[in-house]
């Protein structure tokens, strides 16, 4: 059996690029099965929001104008839905919590206490994916403040996650060691921002609201390749 092509993601779960852009990675899985081993990783873009929206937007509207522009950037993406009072009324401090819970949950599905398996219910997404699903969904479709860890734990709760066990990663530091690790590999690759796509060790690299075309055909490039050969994209 052929070794999958490695895809590491970057994005932050307040990004609205990389929410309209989930189903790419959905339809990667679903059109080249083992062909492909997708690792997801999280970036601080919008740590700060107060500085990025508030501060950053002060001159165009504020946390208004940028709520406007999110409800523009969801209605070319019908695939998603979006709730005209994230970013005006709901108003996270920082991504940083949720990217802390979801490495909590990932370092679950490592050490054997959740699976790693792809559920039918969850359209064959792992139960770590799809937490980082509904973690975007509460804050773009639901509004709900994912910067703050009792709305977290509630989203484990409604998934039946075992929260104890969650917490026990959080209140260790082994989550943020996880999530610091990240940081390093965004430093390491020189990442602009979220979402970016890196295939073939970091050779290449694609940032921003990329087609599905354009990363598959990346991939199927890498697939067809002879091994060992490097890239010219």
């Amino acid at each position: 059996m052929a070794v999958p092509v490695q895809l590491a993601y970057f994005s932050d779960v307040l990004c609205v690029w990389a929410y309209v852009s989930q189903i790419r990675l959905t339809e990667l899985k679903e059109q080249l099965g083992s062909e492909i081993s997708i690792h997801q990783y999280f970036i601080n873009v919008f740590g700060n929001t107060d500085k990025r929206v508030g501060q950053g937007w002060q001159g165009r509207g504020g946390y208004a104008a940028y709520g406007d522009h999110v409800v523009e950037v969801c209605r070319s993406f019908p695939h998603v839905e979006i709730n005209p009072d994230a970013w005006k009324v709901c108003r996270p401090a920082s991504s940083a919590m949720g990217h802390l819970f979801l490495k909590a949950a990932l370092l679950l599905e490592q050490h054997g206490v959740i699976s790693g398996e792809p559920v039918a219910g969850y359209d064959d997404r792992t139960v770590f994916e799809e937490l980082i699903w509904r973690v975007r969904c509460a804050f773009f479709e639901e509004a709900r403040d994912i910067g703050q860890l009792a709305v977290l734990l509630e989203i484990a709760g409604e998934m039946r996650l075992p929260v104890d066990a969650l917490m026990e990663q959080i209140n260790s530091g082994a989550a943020m060691a996880a999530l610091c690790d990240d940081f390093e590999k965004k430093e390491a690759y020189r990442l602009e921002g979220s979402p970016t796509y890196l295939l073939n060790d970091g050779r290449q690299k694609l940032y921003g609201n990329v087609g599905y075309r354009i990363v598959e055909a990346n991939v199927l490039e890498l697939l067809e390749s002879p091994k060992g050969q490097a890239s010219w994209c």
